[in-house]
């Protein structure tokens, strides 16, 4: 028999998320929040999953939110837990990764008295929400009309700025109540707006009138109608695009190795090859390098192209064009010549110079995080979708040609925290293998991303474990202080072999080059577990064969 909770702002809250599509329900445990859990894991429609760990639970809502690009529905108790959904709360704000953050509390009137686990919950996530809603307690008047039309707006904010949104939701004891059927509901009326574009002439005018143009693009999902559309612009030699592997756009007129080229710039270079008309598109762009190129170039004209956000990130920001960058080229598209530009050339001899360069290193580089990196972008499976953490993983990844793979990365803040969480729950909604590639630190940090029953046999997991916080050691700066091995880089000796028995994952660990070629091809073999293959390099100089493979490109 059907247990459903009595709580009618619950039977209404489920009531829309079933009206919506949004189906997917993470589950953290606790009391203030058991009327959710009770009722969510009773209807059909649902499907819950149970993540113990707070922090954990939110990025992996947010990795399956990015697989099936609709809201994932988050809940937790009330207090303290709230606050750990914070790091994937603003990860997805940045990314905007749709996520329905539904936090229990406790009424209102306990607030500030120390009653247990109470805080102060309401809007707690507002520096990094989209909408920040507190529903009434049943008892209040007019409580079903006010909650049904505060659901609503919430969903529909969420789903239109594709982000997190918080509703917090008070619930006054008893809390276990419980009924055999559901009251009848009235049906939604959806309210979403389409956006329209019309494309200014102006923009066209200035698109002829430049001789070097620049499409730079950030982090992206994956997108075959703009790559389409960017591979018109190159096939002429019309333009120059820059990519990165988190961008997702693939041909071979792409420049999809930002810093192989541009490391060595000179103060002439910078405008040698700056472009007149910048245009970028997607999120946040991992290389510093060519953020200092294009900082300093100065071009005359930048348009960022995004729905949601338009940051001035080079200093020369001239139009903010609202709206999806496949919307605006298949406007533009109809409305331009493709006329080939010199400036293309220009950058083709480069490129042709600098991966001239990159092979001999290839050739002559040792085992170490570098030539792990170069092994796996030619023996991972090219169905596998490749999750890199933060954050010299997703540095090595740019060097090397992971362009053939769907690439995720949480570049929303750049942080290490949720790299591993966001990639099993990305996997939980993939038929196709996942495969995620971390540095030690990121994946110690986040081992109850694996505290998951749900992770799929196939998803296969590369820890290159330097023994520290490598990046350190890379940039410029921490190097010449007495506090890098312990306090910066943080120096360890641990390694990932009974973790992986204690998560259920198998376990091979591999300590030099031979071992490594030998095992990689098998890996990726169907078995009856997840795998970890665990890659020691920590007596490798990592750093050093990194800062060598920039210096040989001069």
């Amino acid at each position: 028999m059907k247990q459903y909770s009595a709580k009618r702002s619950i039977q209404i809250l489920a009531h829309i998320l079933e009206q919506y599509g949004i189906d997917k329900i993470i589950i953290s445990p606790g009391s203030r929040n058991a009327p959710l859990a009770i009722h969510f894991s009773e209807i059909d429609t649902f499907q819950c999953y149970s993540i113990v760990d707070e922090r954990a639970a939110a990025f992996v809502g947010l990795g399956m939110s990015k697989s099936i690009k609709k809201p994932v529905a988050i809940t937790c108790t009330s207090g303290s837990a709230a606050t750990n959904y914070y790091p994937a709360v603003v990860e997805a704000f940045y990314q905007n990764v749709p996520l329905l953050v539904l936090t229990a509390d406790r009424p209102a009137d306990f607030v500030d008295i120390f009653d247990g686990q109470t805080i102060r919950q309401k809007n707690i996530f507002q520096q990094h929400s989209y909408g920040d809603f507190e529903l009434l307690e049943d008892e209040k008047d007019s409580a079903d009309d006010y909650n049904f039309e505060t659901i609503k707006k919430a969903v529909e904010l969420c789903i239109e700025k594709s982000g997190p949104v918080h509703i917090n939701i008070p619930l006054a004891e008893p809390l276990y109540n419980l009924l055999d059927e559901l009251p009848l509901m009235p049906a939604v009326e959806k309210t979403i707006q389409k956006k329209n574009y019309e494309l200014p002439s102006n923009l066209v005018a200035d698109w002829h009138t430049s001789k070097r143009i620049m499409v730079l693009a950030g982090t992206l999902a994956p997108n075959p109608e703009l790559e389409a559309q960017l591979s018109q612009l190159v096939k002429n030699h019309t333009v120059v695009v820059l990519t990165e592997m988190n961008s997702n756009l693939q041909h071979d007129k792409f420049f999809a190795h930002i810093d192989r080229y541009i490391t060595d710039f000179s103060e002439e270079d910078y405008h040698t090859y700056a472009p007149d008309l910048l245009i970028t598109i997607g999120q946040n762009v991992v290389s510093k390098r060519v953020k200092q190129f294009l900082r300093k170039a100065k071009p005359k004209q930048h348009w960022h192209i995004d729905e949601f956000w338009q940051p001035d990130t080079y200093f020369v920001l001239s139009q903010k064009i609202e709206i999806k960058p496949e919307l605006f080229f298949s406007k533009l598209l109809k409305s331009i010549n493709l006329e080939p530009r010199a400036y293309f050339n220009l950058w083709d001899v480069l490129k042709d110079k600098k991966d001239a360069k990159h092979e001999e290193y290839l050739n002559k580089a040792p085992f170490s995080d570098f030539y792990l990196f170069n092994q796996l972008s030619n023996q991972i499976p090219e169905n596998y979708r490749v999750h890199f953490s933060n954050s010299s993983a997703i540095r090595y990844a740019q060097l090397f040609e992971y362009q053939k793979y769907d690439v995720y990365c949480n570049r929303g803040t750049s942080g290490i925290d949720g790299c591993t969480s966001t990639a099993m729950g990305f996997a939980m909604m993939e038929d196709e293998p996942t495969i995620l590639i971390t540095g030690d630190l990121s994946f110690f940090y986040d081992i109850n991303g694996l505290w998951n029953q749900y992770i799929p046999p196939y998803t296969r997991i590369v820890i290159f474990n330097n023994g520290e916080g490598n990046i350190f050691k890379i940039i410029p700066g921490p190097s010449g202080t007495n506090a890098l091995d312990e306090f910066i880089a943080t120096q360890h000796h641990r390694n990932a072999e009974l973790l992986a028995k204690n998560f259920g994952f198998d376990y091979i660990k591999v300590e030099d080059e031979i071992s490594l070629d030998r095992v990689l091809p098998n890996y990726f073999k169907p078995d009856s577990k997840p795998k970890i293959l665990e890659v020691m390099t920590s007596e490798c100089n990592n750093a050093d064969i990194l800062k060598q493979y920039f210096v040989e490109l001069k």
